[in-house]
């Protein structure tokens, strides 16, 4: 049957029967839509891109979260400042990269981007999903997320301090032979209301070598000369 007839007797348009003929007969690609849902790492042994989810990972904590749509498909949904199109670019790639074949989408609110990409196995990956605010309920880490984040602690951290994180100009006085100077130099900040998230910072922290203290109930600071060098060796800057 000539695609023209095909199109007329199935009420398709003629340049989809030719795109879909050049698809799956000349190109071989799967019929249907099982290229747009990979195997789960978790529950079907499918492929995990380890680097990518670490940092993902950080994202998600920092400022993400995973809603539920119909047909039982989990949406990721990571906010970030509009004013950083690299990292918004960034981060699909990312879920591009966890999730093979996926298509993310982006929407914007009042100075804000969010970035979303659907897949019925995101609990799977980011079983801290659940109702209510991240800080009102327990995050921990399962033995295999903790094994990644061992692994890639600086991709963790990248994601961690580039979406609820600052590089800030801090300053002090000393008084120094009599007289009070003004010293300015940089820190590193990550802030967030969940002590649990906290505490996952600064094991990361910790496992890199960069000395860190909790300046605040909900911050994280990296100020020391040294180690702010070393943070910004290991995540880059926020662009």
């Amino acid at each position: 049957m000539n695609d023209s007839d095909n199109a007329r007797r199935h009420g398709v348009a003629v340049k989809t029967i030719r795109r879909w003929r050049r698809l799956y007969q000349r190109r071989g690609q799967e019929r249907g839509q099982q290229h747009l849902a990979p195997p789960c790492p978790r529950c079907e042994d499918g492929p995990l891109d380890r680097v990518a989810y670490a940092e993902l990972l950080g994202w998600y904590l920092g400022d993400g979260y995973v809603s539920q749509g119909r047909r039982q498909v989990y949406n990721l949904h990571v906010y970030n400042d509009q004013q950083y199109a690299r990292l918004n670019q960034h981060v699909l790639e990312l879920m591009s990269a966890v999730k093979p074949g996926s298509r993310p989408h982006v929407r914007h609110v009042p100075g804000c981007v969010v970035s979303t990409v659907g897949w019925k196995h995101w609990p799977c990956l980011f079983p801290q999903h659940g109702a209510g605010r991240k800080h009102e309920r327990p995050i921990v880490l399962e033995d295999w997320q903790a094994e990644i984040v061992r692994a890639f602690p600086s991709h963790f951290l990248r994601g961690l301090f580039h979406s609820d994180g600052a590089r800030v100009a801090n300053w002090a006085t000393r008084v120094v032979a009599g007289e009070r100077r003004r010293y300015d130099y940089p820190r590193w900040q990550f802030s967030n209301r969940s002590d649990d998230i906290l505490a996952l910072c600064g094991w990361a922290l910790d496992l890199v070598g960069v000395a860190w203290r909790r300046s605040g109930p909900w911050t994280v600071s990296v100020s020391r000369r040294e180690a702010v060098a070393d943070l910004d060796a290991l995540i880059g800057p926020k662009s």
